[in-house]
């Protein structure tokens, strides 16, 4: 039998690669006859180098940066050819605080620039960046700043770092510095407009520490900067309701209004990894993430390959730490089974020990599917 293992990251525990091994390593001992191919995936948020890394023929550049609190940390610039990938959250993501220290009214995008620079100093005319769990909520301004456009008050001096100072921009301190010819591309499959009810205050900001009150904070101060940014000669019009301006906290608003293009994460990824070539080949799909819920039927990357398995007639499993999607949602997905770890070992050892889990579970699975 041959089957296709292509799971997300399982947040907070295994990266989509060690998701995927510990899969391939319970299924083997389950089934060994089978052949079993691997294609860890990502849809532009955390893991989403690593996953290009493992696929592409390219060079690792390894960069000095800052998190979301301007604090120190390394981050990777993926060079193939004169393209270049970037990962935002290795700057940006939610992942590198704790929980105490979620703020978006003051956390910044600042660290995405030297990871930018490095890449178009490195020969890049592309700059692919991965857009997702972010804990940031400053459309970008951070990233302006590390780029010498600062936002600036009416008095001209450069505001705070965070969301909410950006209710008193009033311009930029410049033209923010890429060189011309360098095309920047937003890859995320999140669709949210900047602001407003399905903003990227309202719905992620929570999520990052925000109350009620932050919200409607940040959302009048993301409006206020868009703005600001509509004055830029390649901001595209309507940049605040623009689809994927709210991205990691309106990353991609300012990348559209810096004359990017958004494409699909997933969709980026697939081609990349040669998935549909691999999925025409399959008897079986198994895909999975952390938290299989509603959200993850809504254009997540696991119904992105349930979607593809179904066009093909292959059944596919979901694999994933807690299940809360309707079974019959699911089955409409094209999804055939979905099996949580927190029902295989527990709770505690879903999270504690998630790779042995795993694998425990695929084994238990071969059991049950391979022929």
């Amino acid at each position: 039998m041959r089957v296709l293992v292509c799971p997300d990251k399982f947040a907070g525990t295994l990266s989509a690669v060690e998701a995927a091994e510990a899969i391939e390593a319970g299924w083997r001992a389950g089934a060994p006859r089978d052949e079993v191919t691997l294609r860890p995936l990502a849809d532009g948020g955390p893991g989403f180098l690593e996953v290009l890394a493992q696929a592409l023929d390219g060079n690792l550049i390894t960069v000095p940066t800052v998190d979301p609190l301007g604090r120190r940390v390394t981050g990777q610039v993926l060079l193939v050819g004169d393209t270049a990938y970037v990962e935002s959250a290795q700057a940006c993501g939610l992942h590198l605080l704790e929980r105490g220290e979620r703020d978006p009214k003051i956390t910044t995008s600042f660290g995405l620039g030297p990871l930018v620079t490095t890449a178009v100093e490195a020969g890049a005319r592309r700059v692919v960046i991965g857009l997702g769990g972010s804990a940031t909520n400053d459309a970008g301004g951070g990233f302006l700043a590390a780029l010498d456009a600062a936002p600036l008050d009416a008095d001209g001096y450069a505001l705070p770092f965070g969301g909410a100072a950006l209710a008193a921009c009033d311009r930029l301190a410049g033209p923010p510095k890429i060189r011309d010819g360098v095309t920047l591309v937003a890859a995320t499959d999140v669709d949210n407009p900047l602001v407003g009810i399905h903003g990227a205050s309202a719905v992620y900001g929570p999520q990052k520490g925000a109350t009620r009150e932050d919200v409607q904070l940040l959302d009048i101060a993301l409006e206020r900067f868009a703005d600001v940014l509509q004055k830029e000669k390649t901001c595209p019009p309507g940049l605040a309701a623009l689809p994927g301006a709210g991205a990691a906290g309106g990353l991609g608003a300012v990348l559209l209004a810096l004359g990017g293009e958004r494409i699909s994460g997933i969709n980026l990824v697939r081609d990349l990894m040669g998935l549909d070539a691999q999925l025409d080949q399959a008897d079986l799909v198994i895909t999975g993430e952390g938290s299989f819920d509603h959200q993850s039927l809504r254009g997540k990357l696991v119904a992105g390959v349930a979607a593809a398995a179904r066009e093909r007639g292959v059944p596919c499993l979901v694999v994933a730490g807690q299940v809360s999607a309707g079974r019959r949602e699911a089955a409409m997905a094209g999804i055939e089974e979905a099996y949580a770890l927190v029902d295989e070992v527990g709770p505690e050892d879903s999270m504690r020990r998630a790779g042995p889990s795993l694998r425990r579970l695929a084994q238990r699975l071969a059991g049950q599917w391979s022929r």
